[in-house]
C-alpha cells in the first residue's frame, strides 16, 4: 500500500509539474503577444500621423516620407472612416463579398467591429484638435499576430496528444510485462509443486495400504488433492482454458463447503441463491478460486468474526454474483486501486489475489468484477457479472 501511495504521489507531482509548465508557457506567450500588439498599436499611431500629415499637406509639402510610411503598411488591416462611419479608404482587408455593394457593407461592418474592440485612432482635421470634423483610423491585429496568439494552444494540444499516446503505450507495455510475469510465476509455481505433490500422493496410497483404519489418512488425502487443485489452477493461468457449461450453484456450494471447513464458527456464511439452477460457460476450477479469494479477503477484513453473504441472481442475458461482508470496509480513495497488482491493505500480503481474480473474470470469462459498495466500519460488497 505504501508503495502504491508513493507511485500515486509521483504521478500527482508529474501532473502538477506539467500543468505549471503549461501555465508558464501560456503566460510567456501572453506577454509576448501583448508586446507585439503594443508594437502594432504604435505603428498604427505613426501611420495615422502620416495620414493626418497627408490630409493637411499643401502643394509645397514634401510627401515622399509620408507616402513611404502609408505605403509601408502591408500586414495590418486598416479602414479609414469619417465621423459618420462612412468608409473613406482601406488597406490589407480581404473582401468576402461578391459585388461592390456587398463589399462596402462588409468593410463598414468590419470597421464597426474594430471600433467596438477599441482598435481605432481619432484624427482631427481642424487645428483645434476637437469637434466633429475628424476621421477614424480603425485597425485589426495582423495575421501573424493572430497566428502567434493561437500557436501556444495548438502547441499544447499537440504535446497533450503525444503525452496521451506515450502514457497509453507505457501502460500497455507495462500491462503486457506484468502479464508475462504473472504467467511465468504461475507456471513455475505449478511446475515446482508438481513433484512434491506426486510424492505425497504416492506416500498417501502407501499409508492407506499400511494403515487402512487410520482416520487421519483420508483427511491427509483431501489436503493433497487440494494442493493438486491449486497447482492445476496455477498451470491454467496464462493459457486460455475453454469454458464449459457448468452449474453455478454447484460451484458456489463447493466454495461455501470449503470455507465452512476452513474458517471459525464465528464466521457465518449466508447463501441467497435462486431456486432454479443456473448454467453458464465456466472454467469451474478458476472461478472457484475467484470466489474463494473474495471470501478469504472478507474473513481477513472481519478479523475472523462476522457474516459473509453470497448472493446470486439470473438477470436475463447475464448472471449477477455478489460477495458481501461485514468487515472494516475500504476507503474511498483505495477503491480504484484494489485490483492493481501489488496493492494491499494487509501487513502481510503480495496484493496479487484480486488482480488475478480480475484477470480470471474479465479475460477468461469475459465478465466484469468491481466493488459495488464499501463503507468504512460496515463492510464491502464485490459484484461479478457473467454472460450466459
Amino acid at each position: 500500500m505504501q508503495w502504491t501511495d508513493k507511485i500515486r504521489q509521483v504521478k500527482i507531482f508529474l501532473v502538477l509539474a506539467a500543468i505549471i509548465i503549461a501555465v508558464l508557457s501560456l503566460v510567456v506567450s501572453h506577454f509576448l503577444v501583448k508586446d507585439l500588439s503594443d508594437e502594432e498599436h504604435n505603428r498604427m499611431k505613426i501611420w495615422a500621423g502620416a495620414l493626418h500629415a497627408f490630409n493637411q499637406a499643401d502643394e509645397n509639402t514634401d510627401l515622399s516620407l509620408v507616402l513611404s510610411v502609408i505605403e509601408g503598411n502591408n500586414t495590418i488591416p486598416v479602414i479609414v472612416t469619417d465621423a459618420q462611419g462612412g468608409v473613406l479608404d482601406f488597406r490589407n482587408v480581404k473582401i468576402r463579398a461578391k459585388n461592390t455593394i456587398d463589399s462596402m457593407s462588409y468593410v463598414k461592418e468590419y470597421a464597426s467591429q474594430m471600433y467596438s474592440s477599441g482598435h481605432f485612432i481619432k484624427i482631427f482635421l481642424d487645428e483645434s484638435g476637437r469637434g466633429d470634423n475628424y476621421q477614424l483610423v480603425c485597425y485589426d491585429e495582423s495575421v501573424m499576430l493572430k497566428r502567434l496568439s493561437a500557436w501556444p494552444y495548438v502547441q499544447l494540444g499537440i504535446v497533450l496528444i503525444f503525452v496521451v499516446i506515450a502514457i497509453f503505450a507505457l501502460l500497455t507495455s507495462k500491462k503486457a510485462e506484468q502479464n508475462k510475469v504473472w504467467v511465468g510465476l504461475s507456471k513455475e509455481t505449478a511446475h515446482q509443486l508438481g513433484t512434491p505433490i506426486s510424492s505425497l500422493m504416492a506416500w498417501t496410497e502407501i499409508l492407506k495400504e499400511t494403515y487402512p483404519d487410520d482416520s487421519l489418512i483420508p483427511e491427509m488425502d483431501k489436503d493433497v488433492k487440494r494442493l493438486q487443485l491449486i497447482a492445476d489452477r496455477f498451470s491454467k493461468i496464462g493459457s486460455l482454458p475453454e469454458p464449459v457449461p457448468s452449474s453455478l450453484i454447484e460451484v458456489m456450494n463447493h466454495v461455501v463447503d470449503y470455507m465452512n471447513r476452513r474458517t471459525s464458527q464465528k464466521v457465518q456464511m449466508v447463501k441467497l441463491f435462486p431456486p432454479q439452477d443456473i448454467i453458464v460457460p465456466l472454467n469451474a476450477s478458476l472461478f472457484e478460486w475467484v470466489i474463494e479469494n473474495l471470501c478469504k479477503n472478507a474473513v481477513d477484513a472481519m478479523e475472523g468474526a462476522g457474516r459473509i453473504t453470497l448472493f446470486m441472481q439470473d438477470e436475463g442475458n447475464c448472471v449477477a454474483i455478489e460477495v458481501g461482508d461485514t468487515g472494516k470496509g475500504i476507503r474511498k480513495k483505495d477503491i480504484a486501486n484494489v485490483f492493481r497488482p501489488g496493492f494491499t491493505t494487509k501487513k502481510r500480503g503480495w496484493g496479487l489475489g484480486l488482480s488475478l481474480a480480475k484477470r480470471i473474470v474479465e479475460e477468461y470469462h469475459h465478465g466484469k468484477i468491481w466493488v459495488k459498495n464499501s463503507e468504512v466500519g460496515k463492510g464491502t460488497t464485490f459484484r461479478i457479472e457473467l454472460h450466459k
